[in-house]
């Protein structure tokens, strides 16, 4: 799975907000200090910021003392929510659902292997939530897949 630019600097700034309502859940931040804390490009956070705000994740203020902050908990924002607005579908091969893709010949029996992939993606990515991430505070579930023997170690090709 490749994690996009968008969605890691979304994720950044999400954690940001989650960490500021937890001081302060009237605190807004501005996309300025929200880059600066976070070293992300000021532009590029601008249009993530009015996605996450379309989509209802967070709310803006205008004016002086204007800002960001969350919409919602941070116990009820996933990571699956993220990706999903910033990025589309969590699996998509070649831009469409798995289940959509018809294969033919010896590739027939390729759609499973997708969707297993999909189900595998949504276990994690839509059960982890910025509170989780903010406190490190997981589930068994996540904390045994982190520990399995080679979950940190890198893959090479062959």
């Amino acid at each position: 799975m490749n994690i996009s630019t968008a969605t890691d600097y979304g994720m950044q700034s999400l954690l940001y907000l989650a960490g500021l309502y937890e001081r302060d859940k009237y605190g807004l931040a501005t996309t300025k200090e929200i880059a600066e804390s976070q070293n992300l490009p000021e532009k590029y956070l601008e249009a993530i910021l009015r996605k996450l705000r379309q989509a209802g994740v967070i709310k803006s203020q205008r004016g002086a003392g204007g800002g960001y902050k969350l919409a919602r908990l941070p116990k009820d924002i996933s990571v699956a929510d993220v990706i999903r607005i910033l990025d589309g579908p969590l699996a998509s091969i070649h831009g469409e659902r798995p289940e959509d893709i018809k294969y033919k010949s010896t590739s027939k029996n390729l759609p499973t292997v997708w969707i297993a992939t999909r189900v595998a993606l949504r276990e994690v990515l839509e059960e982890v939530t910025l509170a989780q991430i903010l406190t490190g505070n997981y589930s068994t579930k996540i904390n045994k897949l982190n520990s399995q023997p080679g979950a940190w170690a890198r893959r090479t090709r062959n």
